[in-house]
């Protein structure tokens, strides 16, 4: 790998004498790379431990930038005005040999995409997109940006933590300043489209269903068109978007707290983010303009506790002009969200004849190959066990023993260059939320606590408990299900498969009677031809859709182990033909 040119990097006080303070700092060629060239900057003020307001920009006049926002911008922007009159408030000026506009655009997207990820950043200001195409410097960005985080790491660990920490969190995976593919891109401008002659034409009711498999890239395009709904609706020029209401939703209590996080730090009212259930409860959402749902299959469609309606599908879709909901039938976890074939074809005709279905095809969560994904595939979907493929990028890997698996996680997990790394299971093991004693996942001599049970270290800042299960220190030492995991992305997945797998007659089989997850055992109400109710088992349907969602969490590896003894034998015998 080439070497990358120094970049240069001064942090002086946000004031009147940045052109003075820089070049006590600096001298010769490199002054002219911070006040001739174009240049990246970040102003900066710490409210207190662990709580940042943070703006990035580009520029190619820094000294005329700064000026514009202490003298002008303070009388219109109240960010403005709280940074300039701050007297902690600092400047960081990046400057780079190879920088031209596409490139200072390109890391500013960047920053602000890593900024948004650090859960000390309280307040993230400019958030424009500026992502770019194809430009003659384009291959160097990342290798360039690598090196310039590593020089704000110097200056403040806090506001600038380690690289492969940040691309651990949770707010980093869901931000809206991601680079789209081409594809992802595509699928929004199509939809931003439809939203725009829904308006226009005052068209009632229309459903866009974008489907894909895990890991497809369905929750970044979600966080990014509602990014840039909200930044439309402030935009006067977009009289189309002006004021109008936009939401979104998930049935996830996890996710929900990710996106009210991101929300908070752009400025978006955090009220637009909820529970479904929250959104229809409210008497001031009759009549609204988008509602984006993630995770839509985990939409109720029947009623429970709170949720006193017949279907949160056909609640939210009568309330908005456009619903746009991400979507995967494999991923439906819950007898409370069954949706039959016949339904989901339904789903599908109705956002076809309107213009409105859309699916991901490209795989962007997991580094494996074909072989390795398709060898997924057909061991959930087809239940057949085939021989392991070779795969360089994805460590895929069968153990003989639970506990060398944890040890084998664990030691990813404090290794910062692999980072998160967790212990998952099928839900084989009694759980119960409310129980005062520990529920253990317990598989020959290892036992582990369940799900969310361990409490956070002593002197654990406070903020912490906002994180998703996975990104909490403690919990390294539990295994996940697919109610804490579902959503969210590991680096090393290491998934006990409890004994409601299991492996007869050639093949991989369910057994609903060894699962505690009454979600998925106990029968769901529906409808016959005829209009009478009937109660019916959706185990062998469900089962599955648990078992995909936990083997799809790794990005660079899955480790295995089955309880069941046959299928334990078949994994060790496809492993050995690899």
């Amino acid at each position: 790998m080439a070497k990358v040119e120094r970049p240069e990097v001064q942090k002086v006080d946000f004031d009147g004498q940045v052109s003075t303070e820089i070049k006590k700092k600096v001298s010769g060629q490199r002054v002219e790379l911070l006040l001739e060239y174009p240049t990246v900057y970040i102003v900066y003020d710490k409210q207190k431990a662990h709580d940042y307001q943070v703006y990035v920009g580009e520029t190619n006049d820094i000294v005329q930038r700064t000026w514009q926002h202490l003298e002008i911008d303070p009388a219109t922007r109240q960010d403005w005005k709280y940074l300039a009159e701050s007297p902690n408030s600092q400047l960081v000026v990046i400057g780079h040999p190879h920088f031209n506009k596409s490139l200072t655009m390109d890391i500013e997207n960047s920053m602000m995409l890593y900024m948004s990820g650090v859960p000390s950043v309280k307040r993230l200001n400019n958030r424009r997109e500026n992502q770019q195409n194809k430009y003659y410097t384009a291959n160097e960005k990342n290798a360039i940006f690598s090196v310039i985080w590593r020089k704000l790491h110097d200056y403040d660990a806090d506001l600038f933590p380690i690289e492969a920490i940040v691309r651990d969190s949770a707010l980093f995976k869901a931000s809206p300043f991601h680079s789209l593919t081409r594809e992802q891109d595509h699928a929004r401008e199509k939809i931003l489209r439809k939203i725009q002659a829904a308006f226009k034409a005052t068209q009632g009711h229309q459903l866009i269903l974008v489907e894909g498999e895990a890991g497809s890239g369905k929750t970044v395009l979600l966080s990014s068109l509602f990014y840039q709904l909200w930044q439309l609706g402030q935009d006067q020029n977009y009289t189309a978007y002006h004021a109008a209401q936009n939401y979104l939703l998930v049935n996830h209590d996890e996710q929900v707290k990710v996106y009210q996080n991101i929300a908070e730090k752009l400025g978006i009212p955090v009220t637009h983010v909820s529970k479904p259930t929250t959104f229809i409860n409210d008497p001031k959402n009759t009549q609204v303009d988008v509602v984006l749902v993630d995770e839509a299959h985990l939409l109720w469609t029947q009623g429970k506790q709170s949720y006193r309606g017949k279907n949160q599908w056909d609640d939210i879709l009568s309330r908005a002009k456009v619903v746009v909901a991400v979507f995967d039938k494999r991923q439906i976890l819950s007898r409370e969200g069954y949706i039959s074939a016949d339904q989901v074809q339904q789903l599908e005709r109705r956002a076809d004849q309107q213009g409105g279905l859309i699916t991901l095809k490209h795989q962007l969560r997991m580094n494996a190959n074909q072989a390795t994904q398709d060898w997924l595939i057909h061991f959930v979907q087809d239940g057949v066990v085939g021989p392991v493929p070779a795969d360089e990028n994805y460590d895929l890997q069968v153990f003989t023993d639970p506990v060398a698996m944890y040890d084998a996680i664990r030691t990813k997990a404090q290794d910062q260059t692999h980072g998160l790394s967790r212990m998952l299971a099928t839900f084989d093991w009694p759980y119960s939320s409310t129980n005062k004693q520990i529920d253990y996942v317990t598989v020959g001599k290892l036992k582990l606590p369940w799900n969310k049970q361990l409490k956070a270290p002593k002197g654990q800042p406070r903020w912490t408990k906002h994180l998703a299960w996975a990104e909490q220190e403690q919990t390294l030492g539990e295994v996940g299900s697919t109610f804490t995991i579902q959503g969210f992305d590991l680096n090393y997945s290491g998934v006990i498969i409890g004994p409601s797998v299991k492996y007869r007659d050639g093949h991989v089989v369910f057994d609903p009677s060894a699962s505690q997850n009454s979600k998925v055992t106990k029968k769901r109400t529906v409808q016959d031809a005829n209009g009478q109710q009937q109660k019916i088992s959706v185990a062998d349907q469900l089962l599955p859709h648990e078992l995909n969602v936990l083997l799809t969490r790794g990005v660079n590896g899955l480790y295995i182990y089955a309880v069941d003894e046959a299928l334990q034998a078949a994994l060790l015998a496809a492993q050995a033909q690899r």
